[in-house]
């Protein structure tokens, strides 16, 4: 085994700019093409796991341009009811962030069909978490493990508000119930046992959802949303991925003499944990 050898290059100046928030591609992904209108997205972040949730929307009938690094992506919605049943089976590639999320999309595709696969990674992580309390909404979703694994199989129903404790805190938990809300009859409320990240319900409410947040309720953190709003083509700007940054964070902090602005990071609360413990350790 080799040595490598590292010395010191001086101290960091400038300013840098770090790639977009995979979980808000995502989610701009996802909400632009149940909206009605056109959903443009600068900064989204053109990785494999991204570009598998926009194969899957395509599939289904959304109009998705081309993702790369050079450009603003188009989203032509087809509003909240709009998917279609894909002729084939929806590869979600090796991102569970696609496929929780698309369990919540299609769950309440009435009359519809569809199968999510993805890499052999993909097929041996739980997808229980979110195709169980689904199931409480009136759910169909079938697969290995009882539903557990990939392939899963979704028949869709028309589903049912109600109040859900999730057994996780789990942004992705969350967020598939929530996408599942907004089709369902009555207001769907979503109670978790600790808080998950937000940019679900802060993004939905920006397209038009009618959604309300309480994350100091007595029960748990909870958000409500109600169905029957249309969702509307929104603009988008994809803020850097802190976990990204954190690198750099780390860097200006221990290089002596350092100078370096981060450009355009996303600093949602729910997110700075890192912020804060380098706070504690009196940066």
């Amino acid at each position: 085994m080799g040595s490598v050898c590292l010395s010191g290059g001086g101290s960091l100046h400038g300013s840098v700019r770090v790639p977009g928030d995979k979980s808000i591609s995502h989610r701009a992904l996802l909400f632009g093409a149940i909206a009605t209108g056109t959903t443009t997205i600068e900064g989204l972040l053109p990785a494999e796991d991204p570009l598998s949730t926009a194969a899957c929307l395509r599939a289904m009938g959304v109009t998705v341009s081309a993702i790369d690094s050079s450009g603003v992506v188009r989203v032509e919605g087809v509003g909240l009811d709009g998917l279609q049943e894909p002729a084939q089976v929806l590869d979600c590639g090796n991102s569970g962030t696609t496929m929780r999320l698309m369990l919540g999309l299609l769950a309440g595709r009435h009359g519809r069909h569809f199968v999510l696969d993805g890499d052999g990674s993909l097929r041996r992580r739980p997808m229980a978490r979110v195709a169980q309390p689904l199931a409480q909404m009136g759910a169909e979703i079938g697969g290995r493990e009882g539903g557990n694994k990939a392939p899963l199989a979704i028949a869709g129903q028309t589903l049912s508000g109600g109040t859900i404790r999730t057994p996780v805190a789990s942004a992705q938990v969350k967020s598939a119930l929530l996408l599942a809300g907004l089709t369902a009859k009555g207001s769907t409320t979503v109670i978790e046992p600790a808080l998950s990240r937000d940019h679900s319900e802060r993004m939905l409410r920006a397209f038009g959802a009618e959604l309300i947040s309480e994350p100091h309720a007595a029960e748990g953190p909870t958000a409500i949303v109600r169905p029957g709003a249309e969702l509307h083509g929104q603009h988008v700007v994809v803020p850097g991925d802190i976990s990204s940054a954190a690198f750099w964070l780390i860097a200006a902090l221990v290089v002596p003499g350092t100078e370096l602005t981060i450009e355009n990071v996303g600093i949602n609360p729910t997110r700075t944990g890192i912020l804060d413990v380098l706070e504690q350790m009196g940066a």
